[in-house]
């Protein structure tokens, strides 16, 4: 049985800045294997505080509670942003919402889709090996296959789920994106559900290859919806909706159960790390009441917010090798990628803004930001260094006037954001701002990994280093149907970030052949594939 820590102790433990006391070290563990397997699950609209080992009391939440005590808890994670979709692209690109493509919920004004340039970590992991799945939410139109923002294009094999923000509102929909095509349901199906068993039959698949699993969870998202009633909280004395959304937290905890158990049933849980997260903070939608569940804890504000409720959300790393531990170094969700990458030992792509924090998984070094910034064009940003956090928000917007208006706080003292320090120290605004303005702009990576062309008879495999270290030993080759492949005499001894190098074969035949790049850095040999359909598209 786990003990929840009382409030003083999670207040402590939660204080930006400030150390936690070292608890007597448990017994060492092994190491996490190389090219582990990955299994990230994101809750959509889990609060902080939603969670008992993060103070939650009145909503059960033992498995997560359980991944919390023999994990990492890390008590200082950000989201990408306090609303959905550019939290994602943040997560998926490592990209601050200052630098990635979608920066905007499509409420906010016209939503941009991810674009060919964008590099997500399924494709990072997809052209070195991996078999990768995306179920459930992805959240990024248009409702259309083949065009650059579809799953399939953006690195996974498998998607089985929502395309767009909107249509994942519907718990039980009339149909649901199953790879290129739509998938007819009766409107009888709990989304939620059909995601879960799909997600165990991907874990259960065996094959020679590492797995990417993305879990997009549309629980605990409005409306409120439940197969049945609302369970061991069906007779507690609060309003059907705050029924029914903690049964949806609950539902959300026994899925985070089924899915480990099926990673301890095949015995792949020794050699896989699982993220569980949350997209954004707590929502208030449709008669939800946080405060009813304190879903924030000691945190101002919610969805929607830049205040610390809407972008401070839960994490937690678990694996089997891990030393259980309180990690209170902030983290964000645009570290995820390089991390990823780091434990696969890919090359991470140059010019993200995300700094891996593999070894925070053991008690190491963490990614040392400098600062760390939110950006919701047209209404407000924010940014944080060391201890100082500062929110400018736009004309009109929260009240503010026509010049706006800029709040300082200092998290070390004052968590819950109360006391306005601007007026006091005009200095340390005026240089939070222009770090700010510095901080938001085009998208600052290289082009990086396999490209595959065709043009006739003729197909071209064009491999580009967008990463910050030189490629060395390079060689290009495609393999052709029946098993036969073809060497490229196009060869480098080395590529320099930046630089890109490419072979033209001619194939005869309409089949699928499949690009094969090799390379080394570090002492480590890499390969990319990449497969190509002549008859259709990439694959």
């Amino acid at each position: 049985m786990i003990t929840a820590p009382s409030r003083r102790t999670l207040l402590a433990g939660a204080l930006a800045g400030l150390s936690v006391p070292a608890a007597a070290a448990p017994p060492a563990r092994a190491a996490v294997a190389p090219r582990p397997n990955f299994l990230i699950i994101l809750a959509d609209d889990l609060g902080w505080g939603e969670i008992g080992v993060q103070g939650q009391r009145k909503i059960a939440t033992p498995t997560i509670d359980r991944l919390a005590a023999e994990g990492v808890r890390f008590a200082t994670a950000y989201s990408g942003a306090p609303l959905c979709a550019p939290s994602r692209c943040s997560l998926l690109t490592g990209l601050h919402a200052g630098h990635s493509t979608v920066r905007e919920n499509p409420e906010g004004g016209p939503q941009r889709a991810l674009i060919e340039d964008d590099l997500t970590f399924a494709e990072l992991l997809q052209l070195s090996g991996y078999r990768t799945a995306c179920i459930g939410k992805w959240g990024f139109g248009p409702e259309l296959p083949g065009q650059p923002s579809h799953p399939n294009e953006r690195g996974f094999d498998e998607f089985l789920g929502y395309i767009t923000h909107r249509h994942a509102h519907q718990y039980y929909p009339r149909y649901l994106w199953h790879n290129a095509g739509k998938m007819a349901l009766t409107g009888t199906t709990y989304a939620p559900d059909l995601f879960l068993r799909r997600a165990v039959g991907f874990i259960e698949e065996p094959s020679d290859k590492p797995f990417l699993l993305y879990f997009p969870t549309i629980l605990p998202h409005s409306p409120s919806v439940v197969p049945g009633d609302a369970g061991q909280y069906e007779n507690k004395p609060w309003t059907r909706p705050n029924r029914r959304h903690a049964a949806q937290v609950t539902l959300l905890d026994s899925h985070v159960e089924q899915l480990v158990a099926t990673l301890r049933k095949t015995g792949k849980a020794a050699n896989t790390i699982v993220l569980f997260m949350s997209d954004n903070g707590p929502h208030r939608e449709k008669g939800v009441t946080p405060g009813l569940f304190d879903s924030n804890g000691p945190l101002r504000a919610d969805k929607r917010d830049l205040y610390e409720g809407g972008i401070r959300v839960p994490l937690i790393a678990w694996s089997p090798k891990l030393r259980p531990r309180v990690e209170t170094r902030p983290v964000a969700y645009w570290d995820v990628l390089p991390t990823l990458a780091d434990l696969a030992g890919v090359p991470a792509p140059d010019g993200i803004d995300g700094r891996s924090f593999r070894g925070m998984l053991n008690g190491g070094d963490g990614p040392d930001h400098h600062h760390l910034v939110w950006n919701r064009p047209r209404k407000a940003q924010a940014i944080r260094r060391g201890r100082w956090k500062a929110i400018r928000f736009a004309p009109g917007i929260a009240g503010a006037g026509p010049g706006g208006r800029i709040e300082l706080y200092d998290l070390g003292t004052d968590l819950g954001e109360r006391k306005d320090l601007s007026s006091d120290r005009p200095e340390l605004v005026d240089e939070l701002m222009e770090l700010l303005d510095q901080s938001i702009g085009p998208d600052p990576r290289r082009p990086y990994g396999l490209r595959m062309t065709a043009s006739g008879d003729r197909v071209t495999v064009t491999l580009v280093n967008g990463s910050a270290v030189t490629w060395r030993r390079v060689r290009l080759a495609l393999h052709l149907p029946g098993g036969r492949t073809v060497t490229s005499r196009q060869e480098a001894a080395e590529l320099v970030p930046g630089e890109e190098i490419s072979a033209t074969f001619r194939v005869a035949g309409r089949g699928a052949v499949t690009g094969r790049a090799s390379f080394r850095t570090g002492g480590r040999r890499h390969t990319f594939r990449r497969t190509y359909d002549r008859r259709r598209s990439l694959v």
